[in-house]
Formats: C-alpha cells, sequence, structure tokens
C-alpha cells in the first residue's frame, strides 16, 4: 500500500465507513508507517470539525412507520414473505426480518466507502445551506494540517519551543504541547535536495531513533507535522532520506537539525 491509497483508506476511517477488510488494512498500514498519521490526524479534525457545525434535529413523527415500511419491502425484495406493516410486529418476526443474509451484508460493506463521501460531502453542503459560506470550506480544506496543527499548540496553554541555528541566518523552531499532543517543526534554510530525496523527521529517545513522518521544502522553507507522541526530553531530528523515507526505518544519514526539549 502507497500513502495515497492510505490517505483514501483514512478519509473512510474518519466518517467510520470502512469495511472490516479495509479497517484491518488501515490499522496494519497505520502501524507499519507511523509516518503517516497526519494523514488520520487532519482527517479526523475535518470530521469533527464539521460534526461540531450540525445542530440535533429530532426525528420525524412518522419515522417508525417508514422504518418498518423500508424493512418490509427490503425482506420482500431478498425473498421474505410480505407483511403488513400496521400490524404489530413481534420479536421472532423482527429478528427474522432483521436478519440480513451473507450477500446483504457483502452488499451493505461493499456501499459503506460510498455512503461515507456522501455523507461528508452531505455535510458540507448542509454548511453551505445554514450560511457558513463557501469561502470558509474552501479556507478550511486547503490548509495544512501541520499550519492547523501549529495554531492549536500557539494558542495552548503551555505552548513550548525550542530553537536552533541553521547557519546563513536560517533556523529550525520545534513548537509542541502537551495538552494539544501535538509536535511542529519550522523550518527556514534547510538545503535543496535531488528529486529522489525526502527529509525525514525522528523523535530521538535514550540514543534511540523513532521515525514520525516524512516532509518536503519549498525553498528551504517548511512547517511540518510529526506523527507519533513526544516525550519530555526527546530530541527531534531531521534527516535526508531517500524519497518515501528510510527503507530500514532508521536514520540513514547524519541528523542536519537536532533539537533538544525539556
Amino acid at each position: 500500500m502507497n500513502e495515497e491509497e492510505f490517505a483514501e483508506l483514512s478519509a473512510g476511517h474518519a466518517l467510520a465507513a470502512l469495511s472490516p477488510d479495509d479497517e484491518r488494512a488501515y490499522e496494519a498500514a497505520l502501524s507499519l508507517h507511523p509516518e503517516w498519521a497526519s494523514h488520520a490526524d487532519h482527517d479526523a479534525e475535518v470530521t469533527a470539525f464539521l460534526a461540531e457545525g450540525v445542530s440535533e434535529v429530532a426525528p420525524p413523527l412518522d419515522l417508525r412507520s417508514k422504518l418498518l415500511s423500508q424493512i418490509v419491502r427490503d425482506a420482500a425484495r431478498d425473498g421474505a414473505e410480505p407483511a403488513d406493516v400496521d400490524a404489530p410486529i413481534d420479536r421472532e418476526t423482527m429478528t427474522g426480518i432483521l436478519t440480513p443474509s451473507t450477500e446483504m451484508i457483502q452488499t451493505v460493506q461493499r456501499r459503506n466507502w460510498t455512503r461515507g463521501l456522501f455523507a461528508l460531502v452531505a455535510s458540507i453542503a448542509l454548511l453551505v445551506g445554514i450560511g457558513w459560506g463557501v469561502g470558509a470550506i474552501t479556507n478550511m480544506a486547503a490548509t495544512p494540517a501541520a499550519v492547523t496543527a501549529l495554531d492549536q499548540i500557539e494558542s495552548a496553554s503551555d505552548a513550548q519551543s525550542a530553537t536552533t541555528d541553521l547557519g546563513e541566518d536560517g533556523e529550525a523552531t520545534v513548537h509542541w504541547s502537551q495538552s494539544v499532543g501535538k509536535v511542529v517543526l519550522v523550518s527556514d534554510g534547510l538545503p535543496t535536495l535531488p528529486e529522489d530525496s525526502t527529509f525525514e523527521l525522528w523523535y530521538v529517545r535514550d540514543g534511540a531513533p523513532i521515525a514520525a513522518g516524512t516532509f518536503d521544502a519549498e525553498d528551504g522553507t517548511s512547517t511540518a507535522l510529526l506523527s507519533g507522541t513526544m516525550e519530555p526530553g526527546d530530541t527531534i531530528a531531521v534527516t535526508v532520506e531517500q524519497q518515501g523515507g528510510s527503507p530500514t526505518g532508521a536514520p540513514t544519514t547524519d541528523p542536519i537539525v537536532a533539537i533538544e526539549t525539556t
């Protein structure tokens, strides 16, 4: 699985719209590539933000009759005997109607992803309908997760930072907050890399490096969100690795940035 495929699964996971097989694939990929956690964090933030903007709505009074009618129609389509929707339904009958066939389960699983995407689109449409504004939605979608995380950190009461010089007026600053639970590295003056290389972030803990994601820099400048969890005393380091990150899970070059935290 590549990072683009993982990003698609991450969106479905945030919407609780993955099939069991896709959910297992998502968890396995995240365990194997912790540096991809920034996708999951960003999707979770967007989903939570959308949910906050939607008020609870009382169900329609005729919901029960509509639901029972739909159950009977679905059951009839799948070979069950038709029933009178206005007649009382005992527990045994209801259990028979609601017990899905293997084919029905597989169909639902195949549709989960599409329904999840439709739900996200519907949420956005609802926000536009209540006057939230297309511009605000566009800005939210365009804002990188690292920038959003940096804003959250700087607004926290326990925000901390540490800086190191990169030479020739360049510097790198790591920002973190225990309450927010995120770490962001802001760099200016990073070297230009060939196309087959990238920067990789590390937590150096008790002398052992822990991968924390990869990033690129435009004109030597970057704001990068670290994956995983920082512990007090970790050193935040950056190395130059092959595109996609170190194949061994450990640095293959000496750090070009190393910032101690307390």
